[in-house]
C-alpha cells in the first residue's frame, strides 16, 4: 500500500510538472519573454459604464435613407463637450459619411442596427493619414478615432461600408490601366484607429468595406474580440479588392480573439512602411534626406491572433508587403473553413529593408493553397534613386502542430541577394498536398521533426 501511494505521488508530481511546463510554454512570446496578463483578459464592454447614451433617434436622426453625417458628427462633438458618452445606433439602417470620434466618446450598435457608409467618396474628407505604408494625404475612413485613450466599438449590430460601387469602379479602372494602385481609385476604409491606446472593438459585424476593413496605426493595447469581419463582394466583376480584415501598422500589444474573418485579401496583415530608407527610424543614413512619406514608419511588436475562424482570404497571416520590423507575432488555434491562399505569407520587398523575426504559427486546421509562402514582392518596385538594394531577413519562424490540406507545402523561394532566411523550426505537421517538395537547405539552421507529408 505504501509503495502504491509513493508511485501515485510520483505520478501526480510528474503530471503537475508537465502541466506547469505547458502553461509556461503557452505564456511565452516566441523570443522567450513572458506574455503579460493583459492578453489573457477579455472583459466585455459594459454599455452602462460608458456614460450618457446618445441614441440617434432621440436626436431626430432616423433610418430614412438620407445621409446624416453632419447630425451624427454634431452628436459626437456634443457628447465630447459634455464629458463623454456613447453614440447608440438603434435598430434600423442609418446612412453616414466619415465620422470622427473624440476623447471620451464611444460607439454602440444595438442588435439589428446598421451604420451604413455613403458610396460617394466626397462624403469622406481628405486629411493627413497613413495608407499603404506611407504617410500622406488621403480620404478618411467611415469610423475614425485619432489620439484617443479608452475608445470602444461594441454591440451586436453592423458597420457596413456599402462597398459594391467602389469595387466595381476599381475593377473597371484596372481594365483601363493595369498599373493603377489602390490609392488611384479613391476608396474609404471602414475603421481607422490612429495614435490611440486601450481600444476594444467587440462583437460587431464589420462588412462590405470599400477598402481595408480595419486599419490600426501607431497604437497600443488594442483588442478585437468576437467580431465578424466579411468583405468578399460579388463573384466575377466586383470582388472586394484589398478589403483586408485587419491591418496592423506600427503597433504594440494587439489581441485578435474569437473573430471570424473572410475577405478578398489578407485577413491579418502586418505593415509598417516601405521604400529603400523605410527603416530610418532605427538606422542612420548620414547625408541622405529621408522621404517625407517615411516619417511615421515603425515596428510592430507583441501581436496575438487566436481562437479565430477563417473563411476565404489571401493570407491568414501576412507580413508585408509594406513592413519593416516585426517581432513576437503569434497565430494559434485557428480553424480554416474555406480554402485560404496562404497560411503564412512572408512578402519580401527588394526595395525595402525588412526584418521579420520571432513568429509562431501553431495549432492550425483546414485547407490552404500554400502552407508557407516566402517570395520577393515586386509590385510597384521603386528604389527611388538608391544604388544598392537593401537586404532583408526572416528568422526564428516556428510552425507546429498543424494539420492542413494544401496545393503546395513549402513554397519558399531562395534569393540571397534580396533576403536571408534562418532559424526556422517545423514540428508536428501533417500535410496532404499536391506538391510535397521540401527543401529545408534553403534556410540556414532549419530544424524539423515529425513532418508527415502525403501526396494528394
Amino acid at each position: 500500500m505504501k509503495q502504491l501511494l509513493t508511485t501515485l505521488l510520483i505520478t501526480l508530481t510528474v503530471i503537475s510538472l508537465q502541466a506547469k511546463k505547458k502553461v509556461q510554454v503557452a505564456d511565452l512570446w516566441p523570443d522567450g519573454t513572458p506574455i503579460p496578463e493583459w492578453f489573457k483578459v477579455t472583459k466585455p464592454v459594459d454599455l452602462q459604464s460608458l456614460g450618457k447614451q446618445y441614441r440617434l433617434t432621440d436626436y431626430r436622426i432616423f433610418a430614412d435613407g438620407r445621409i446624416h453625417t453632419n447630425e451624427i458628427q454634431d452628436l459626437i462633438d456634443e457628447a465630447a463637450k459634455n464629458g463623454g458618452g456613447v453614440i447608440v445606433v438603434p435598430e434600423g439602417t442609418y446612412m453616414t459619411g466619415g465620422l470622427h470620434f473624440r476623447q471620451g466618446t464611444h460607439l454602440y450598435l444595438a442588435k439589428g442596427a446598421t451604420l451604413m457608409g455613403s458610396d460617394f467618396i466626397g462624403d469622406y474628407p481628405l486629411g493627413k493619414t497613413r495608407i499603404e505604408g506611407e504617410t500622406c494625404t488621403y480620404f478618411g475612413a467611415l469610423i475614425n478615432a485619432d489620439g484617443l485613450d479608452g475608445f470602444t466599438i461594441s454591440g451586436e449590430g453592423t458597420i457596413d461600408g456599402n462597398g459594391l460601387r467602389y469595387h466595381q469602379q476599381f475593377w473597371l479602372r484596372r481594365k483601363w490601366n493595369r498599373q493603377c494602385t489602390n490609392k488611384d481609385e479613391q476608396r474609404p476604409r471602414l475603421v481607422y484607429i490612429s495614435n490611440c491606446k486601450n481600444v476594444q472593438i467587440e462583437g460587431v459585424n464589420l462588412q462590405n468595406s470599400a477598402f481595408w476593413t480595419n486599419h490600426v496605426y501607431n497604437s497600443e493595447n488594442v483588442k478585437f474580440v468576437g467580431c465578424h469581419i466579411y468583405s468578399l463582394g460579388k463573384p466575377n466583376d466586383s470582388k472586394g479588392p484589398s478589403t483586408d480584415a485587419i491591418d496592423l501598422d506600427v503597433v504594440k500589444n494587439v489581441l485578435i480573439k474569437n473573430c471570424y474573418m473572410s475577405v478578398n485579401d489578407d485577413a491579418v496583415a502586418i505593415k509598417g512602411g516601405k521604400g529603400p530608407y523605410a527603416d530610418a527610424f532605427m538606422t542612420q543614413y548620414p547625408g541622405i534626406k529621408i522621404p517625407e512619406e517615411n516619417i511615421g514608419n515603425g515596428e510592430n511588436r507583441n501581436i496575438i491572433i487566436e481562437d479565430c475562424e477563417y473563411g476565404f482570404c489571401h493570407g491568414c497571416l501576412t507580413l508585408g508587403s509594406e513592413s519593416v520590423y516585426n517581432h513576437n507575432i503569434i497565430l494559434r488555434r485557428i480553424t480554416i473553413s474555406s480554402q485560404a491562399n496562404n497560411l503564412l505569407w512572408l512578402k519580401m520587398r527588394p526595395d525595402t529593408p525588412q526584418r521579420y523575426e520571432y513568429v509562431t504559427v501553431e495549432d492550425i486546421k483546414g485547407p490552404v493553397k500554400n502552407f508557407i509562402l516566402v517570395a520577393p514582392w515586386t509590385q510597384f518596385y521603386d528604389l527611388k534613386g538608391r544604388k544598392d538594394s537593401p537586404l532583408s531577413y526572416s528568422d526564428h519562424i516556428v510552425m507546429r502542430n498543424c494539420e492542413c490540406e494544401c496545393n503546395t507545402f513549402f513554397n519558399v523561394k531562395a534569393q540571397e541577394d534580396v533576403y536571408r532566411l534562418s532559424n526556422f523550426t517545423f514540428e508536428n505537421i501533417k500535410v496532404k498536398a499536391a506538391n510535397i517538395d521540401f527543401t529545408p537547405e534553403i534556410v540556414q539552421n532549419f530544424k524539423h521533426s515529425n513532418i508527415i507529408l502525403s501526396k494528394e
